[in-house]
């Protein structure tokens, strides 16, 4: 739940206080600001530990409970339906807007001069869509909550509700019980939001300390440009797909500010995906949908991660002077919307998508992606604050789609 109170004792503010601390210790002593990085790692730690914990509960318990498991399957369709037509919009989006603005043009980067070293680490990363596909299925029940990966746990806790739901009457206790834990599992996670202004303080004293301030001028027409198509996608896109359902998209930007600004801290959109689920259901959002789209669109719906893709690809392709026909990116766009799919909501998963790309493209030189590197995590912070607003964008369109929300409740709120 949201602090209440004064301003200066709200979450949102308290993250920004500390935000603002790690860049002034970040700038006046480098290196010890580079040694924070513990502290913005141990917080993103600590949120994910509740991440499987959270997406069972709420996707057992909200399914589970729908009683018509015909309703799951189509609340199911219909998320994956909206969740391709608006990854591929934000494709072809950021591909229009790359072409315009041309940030790389005129860099004239030869490829074989750069440090491969830098990036073989996460190009040995980068996984085959054989190897994905197959990383969805845990090698054991109890394996999916070990590994800390979203797919696998939804892929369990789906089987589990649909189990548990066939049982009829005779799992109604179970349903229960778990509801309960639910509420133990979302107060944990309460206790834990307390340390986010440490973890933010961290997490940007290290990364100023460890890059340095220069880094928001190097390369500043790249990152000028990202911020300006995710804002545009933000306001434009999601804003007329809200002003549909009879919402306005700044009420509802208002109603996530703590966790859009603890996102922009940490580069990770996982660190607010307990709270996310908690706020929409308080929104009016019936349980079972949000049990499904929001874990589902971790995985699948990762707007703001299309955007950065397509952007950074682009930009290194005109960066090393690499002609592309149109052929040639519309096949890019291809292969990213399959290995978009692979980039979860943790720190750094888009980079490692990126070389998968790069290399599977065989036409952009693989090595180039260390002219990005330094400002990866800056660009980070606005395809996170995309994705988590993509998210509950997504949930509230299924949930009006299925007509499952209650509209007192989500007009009180954000109409």
């Amino acid at each position: 739940m949201a602090w209440r109170g004064a301003f200066y004792t709200q979450l949102w503010f308290l993250v920004l206080v500390a935000t603002a601390i790690g860049i002034g210790l970040g700038w006046r002593a480098p290196q010890l600001g580079a040694q924070m990085k513990p502290l913005g790692d141990g917080f993103i730690a600590l949120v994910r530990m509740m991440i499987a914990p959270v997406i069972f509960c709420t996707v057992v318990h909200g399914v589970a409970g729908m009683h018509d498991m015909k309703r799951a399957g189509r609340v199911a369709l219909k998320a994956i339906v909206y969740f391709e037509l608006v990854t591929t919009f934000a494709l072809i989006f950021a591909l229009v807007a790359v072409n315009l603005s041309k940030p790389g043009v005129g860099m004239n980067i030869d490829p074989h001069r750069l440090d491969t070293h830098l990036v073989s680490g996460y190009a040995a990363q980068a996984r085959t869509v054989p190897q994905y596909l197959q990383g969805i299925i845990p090698e054991s029940f109890f394996a999916a909550f070990a590994q800390g990966a979203v797919l696998p746990v939804l892929f369990v806790s789906v089987l589990f509700a649909f189990a548990l739901a066939s049982l009829g009457e005779k799992g109604r206790p179970l349903v229960e019980l778990i509801g309960q834990v639910s509420q133990v599992v979302f107060r944990i996670v309460g206790f834990i939001m307390w340390a986010a202004p440490i973890g933010a303080f961290g997490a940007v004293a290290f990364t100023v300390g460890a890059f340095g301030l220069q880094t928001l001028a190097r390369l500043g027409g790249l990152i000028v440009e990202f911020y300006a198509v995710s804002l545009v996608f933000v306001f434009v896109v999601f804003g007329v797909l809200m002003r549909l359902m009879g919402v306005r998209l700044l009420k509802l930007l208002y109603f996530i500010r703590d966790e859009i600004v603890i996102v922009a801290a940490t580069t990770s959109s996982e660190t607010v995906l307990p709270r996310i689920i908690e706020k929409l259901e308080a929104l009016g959002c019936d349980e079972s949908v949000v049990g499904l789209v929001v874990p589902a669109g971790y995985s699948f719906n990762l707007d703001g991660t299309c955007l950065y893709l397509v952007t950074a690809a682009m930009f290194l392709a005109q960066a090393t002077n690499t002609p592309l026909t149109l052929a040639q990116q519309l096949g890019l766009i291809a292969i990213l919307l399959v290995s978009s799919k692979g980039a979860a909501g943790v720190a750094g998963a888009a980079f490692v998508v990126l070389a998968a790309t790069l290399g599977a493209s065989a036409t952009i030189p693989v090595a180039s992606i260390a002219l990005v590197l330094g400002i990866h995590r800056l660009m980070a912070e606005a395809l996170t604050f995309v994705n988590v607003v993509g998210n509950c964008v997504a949930t509230i369109v299924v949930s009006k789609w299925e007509g499952a929300v209650d509209e007192s409740r989500l007009k009180a709120a954000i109409g």
